[in-house]
């Protein structure tokens, strides 16, 4: 009775497991393994890790958000904001963020698919992702200016009730 062969032994599943399969173009089986599963979960943080350095170091927006959540998240301190606020304060700025880490993987991914020939269908998955991200931003940006600006007139004096 024949029974079949794994084509690569040992190679990582969506099940887990570890490979020792060459690369198909001979380099050793520990390099150039994009394709595969991390095997545990310290691999794993490496690769998100790595994910943000990349969007911090390569995309301005991305810099550009974070800034603004600091500055945000320590108004809201100084400002007293109670913890329900303060938490509103930063999910509307991790998703802003999370929408511009997408946007980053949508272009890359696009990117790699067509390289640079134009197609339609390539700058409707960019121009989509960047308006994902844009409705993300003006939302945190108007969440974020009702909950800090009667605080804030408050702490400087500028309510007309207060002459």
């Amino acid at each position: 009775m024949l029974v079949p062969q794994d084509p690569h032994p040992g190679a990582v599943s969506y099940l887990g497991g570890r490979s020792k399969a060459p690369d198909p173009a001979g380099r050793s089986p520990h390099r150039s393994r994009a394709w595969t599963v991390a095997g545990n979960l310290g691999v794993s943080f490496r690769y998100a890790a790595q994910g943000l350095s990349y969007a911090f170091s390569s995309q301005r927006n991305f810099r550009i958000h974070v800034g603004t959540g600091f500055v945000v998240f320590g108004l809201g301190l100084w400002l007293g904001l109670s913890a329900d606020r303060l938490a509103v304060l930063v999910l509307t700025v991790a998703a802003v963020l999370v929408l511009e880490l997408l946007n980053t993987a949508t272009e890359a991914v696009v990117d790699l698919a067509i390289g640079r020939r134009f197609h339609p269908l390539a700058r409707i998955a960019k121009d989509c992702a960047a308006a994902a991200v844009l409705v993300a931003s003006l939302s945190s940006l108007l969440i974020a200016l009702l909950l800090l600006i009667p605080p804030l007139a408050a702490r400087l004096g500028l309510l007309m009730g207060s002459r």
